[in-house]
């Protein structure tokens, strides 16, 4: 059957979709505590599991990705989230915080590490012209889930109760991820979209070469992926720092009301969505050497400035833009990584980039945590996030010089082998 690549979008997009509605944790809590009487801390450690293991996931199992293909990879993230989520419906029934651990935490981390990176790699190879986007389109469901659980779990926790509402979306999300991996598949090798392979044929496009095709044994050993990982790794740490304190901060800071504060989270949710979107699809016109390059000069700017922002309104525009790096790093990561490395095995390399993830999610609440801690303020977090952003603002400008650097490489050698060629 002939697949329709925008058909294979949507697939992506269903599978992110449903294991992005873990964003929405802070929902469950709440009510959790209050019925279960278990308390705040035990309740957090299932999303603290989950999170955690979903980038290790997405390294460990990247090349059993690779071997399985997206359809059974993304089939076993449908089984391992579903029964993860509907679990902890079993757990509330049982009043079992470890089973809520075991099935919230580690089977639904298990399966959104998988079903992560479970399609992105073949969405790449689907969209040769526009990888930026196609990335893009794949993560703004994964920003986007918790838009769509929030309200949906807390009307029906209030309606049919907290294991009841596990169960209902549980199903929904296994449905949704079974539909998408069922028409999820790769492309035909050297695969071009119609209207590519005209204007390649009629010379009026040229195709993008990557810069190598390596394996992912080959790629963890150059200096190219260590600096994108600390790229990535400080761009996460730095959003999930701003994520996890964003409504207490704004209160301190600048007094922004309770309700307000509120407001601004849910915008930061569209924005997070958003950036992944639009930072990708602009990537495809100005490089993503470019694009990583400004998100550091915007952050490092808005960090610098942050602790001198009375403004209330200046002062959620600066963390939104925060927000907007974030999700945009996601989205231009494995985008970035095939311009570097090749598709040849670009779910492997994407899965060791995304222990960034999980390591930003640790480092960046005890960093902000700490320091709120010792000097009771949050304004040395600015400082302090500002230093590393400049530190990697410095990464991200070796790094475009040395693509810029290779890319001539490649163009001297094409004029190099043409002109042998003629003398021939």
């Amino acid at each position: 059957m002939k697949k329709n690549r925008w058909l294979i979008a949507l697939s992506a997009i269903a599978i992110h979709l449903s294991i992005g509605g873990a964003y929405a944790y802070s929902v469950y809590k709440l009510p959790i505590v209050t019925e279960m009487g278990w308390s705040e801390t035990n309740v957090t450690v299932a999303f603290t599991i989950m999170m955690g293991l979903a980038g290790f996931a997405a390294a460990l199992f990247g090349s059993l990705v690779e071997k399985m293909g997206p359809r059974k990879s993304a089939m076993v993230a449908a089984v391992l989230f579903g029964a993860g989520q509907a679990g902890a419906g079993v757990a509330i029934l049982m009043d079992s915080v470890v089973l809520y651990w075991l099935t919230y935490g580690l089977l639904s981390g298990l399966g959104m590490g998988i079903g992560y990176i479970a399609p992105v790699s073949t969405l790449v190879k689907w969209f040769p012209d526009r990888r930026g986007l196609a990335t893009g389109m794949a993560v703004l469901g994964f920003g986007s889930g918790s838009l769509l659980t929030a309200p949906i779990a807390t009307s029906l926790m209030e309606n049919v109760g907290i294991s009841t509402t596990y169960f209902i979306l549980g199903a929904s999300y296994f449905i949704l991820m079974i539909l998408g991996a069922s028409y999820i598949a790769p492309p035909a090798a050297g695969y071009m979209p119609e209207g590519m392979k005209n204007q390649v044929e009629a010379g009026t496009k040229v195709v993008k070469q990557d810069l190598a095709q390596m394996m992912a044994k080959e790629a963890v050993k150059t200096k190219q992926f260590w600096m994108l990982w600390l790229m990535h790794l400080v761009n996460v740490t730095a959003g999930l720092m701003m994520i996890s304190v964003a409504s207490p901060m704004a209160q301190e800071v600048v007094g922004l009301s309770v309700t307000a504060a509120a407001a601004m989270v849910g915008v930061m949710g569209l924005f997070n969505g958003g950036g992944r979107l639009l930072w990708a699809a602009a990537s495809d016109y100005i490089g993503r050497q470019n694009v990583f390059v400004i998100f550091f000069v915007i952050q490092v700017i808005t960090f610098a400035v942050l602790p001198h922002t009375t403004n209330i309104l200046l002062f959620q525009v600066f963390i939104f833009l925060v927000v907007s790096c974030y999700g945009g790093g996601f989205s231009n990561l494995p985008a970035y990584a095939s311009d570097l490395f090749g598709t040849k095995q670009l779910g492997v390399i994407h899965g060791y980039l995304l222990t960034t993830w999980s390591l930003g999610g640790i480092f960046g609440p005890i960093i902000v945590n700490t320091v709120k801690n010792m000097t009771n303020s949050y304004i040395p977090v600015f400082y302090i996030f500002t230093v590393l952003i400049a530190i990697s603002l410095l990464i991200a400008l070796l790094l475009r010089a040395d693509v810029n650097k290779r890319k001539k490489q490649i163009e001297k050698d094409k004029k190099d082998k043409v002109g042998d060629l003629s003398t021939i």
